[in-house]
């Protein structure tokens, strides 16, 4: 049977900087005190991005726990931050070019929002690619990959495949996590040596880097 990747797209089909990152946090630090009038000044806004991160693998959460704010609308309002960050991205060189030549049907699974998967698709040269063929998780009415294997089997039912011939491909492991739960196939993308994450067991394999994970994908599983 053949299977069907799905990529996950921030800091996997693009890599995320430090730069950029610390960039998203302030981000949602802006959202939180302009947005939300929360009471703290920019630097304690910044390091509870960082402590939520850490603690919930989400920079939103500890906003919405401590201050009774829905995450839809920290989601929301981070995103209209976010919105002017994607000029710092630098695309791939011939990424596109890689993505075509992989036999099996590929689709895009963000925790973005819609209207920012679509600039960054664009801004990074695969909107037409992925045209018709990428989802945020805001089209599930969830704001999170990494709360629940629910999302997961929507988007397996949105597409029309099966969990157990699907690839997920993500940096994220607390992602790989839920997306395993339900039967996919799971393939991290790391950076650094030393976390690569491959020990874990719903970690079915582990790539640096997205050239190496393309070739993988080809030699491992045949797309």
């Amino acid at each position: 049977m053949q299977k069907t990747i799905i990529w996950d797209l921030d800091n996997t089909l693009y890599f995320e900087t430090k730069e950029y990152k610390d960039k998203l946090n302030e981000a949602t630090a802006l959202a939180a005190i302009k947005d939300f009038g929360l009471p703290l000044d920019f630097a304690s806004a910044t390091e509870k991005v960082k402590e939520s991160y850490a603690v919930y693998r989400d920079g939103l959460e500890i906003f919405a726990r401590e201050y009774n704010i829905p995450h839809k609308d920290l989601y929301t309002a981070y995103h209209n931050y976010k919105s002017d960050l994607i000029q710092m991205i630098t695309p791939y060189e011939n990424l596109s070019e890689e993505l075509k030549s992989i036999k099996c049907p590929q689709y895009v699974f963000s925790t973005s929002s819609r209207d920012i998967c679509e600039k960054i698709l664009k801004h990074i040269g695969l909107y037409n690619f992925f045209k018709d063929r990428f989802y945020s998780v805001e089209d599930f009415e969830v704001y999170k990959k990494n709360e629940s294997s629910e999302v997961y089997q929507k988007l397996c039912e949105a597409i029309g495949k099966k969990p157990e011939n699907c690839i997920f491909v993500d940096d994220s492991y607390s992602n790989l996590l839920f997306a395993k739960e339900i039967g996919m196939t799971t393939v991290r993308v790391y950076y650094n040596d030393n976390n690569s994450a491959k020990d874990m067991n719903f970690i079915d394999s582990a790539y640096k880097g997205i050239n190496d994970c393309i070739c993988g994908l080809k030699k491992d599983y045949l797309c």
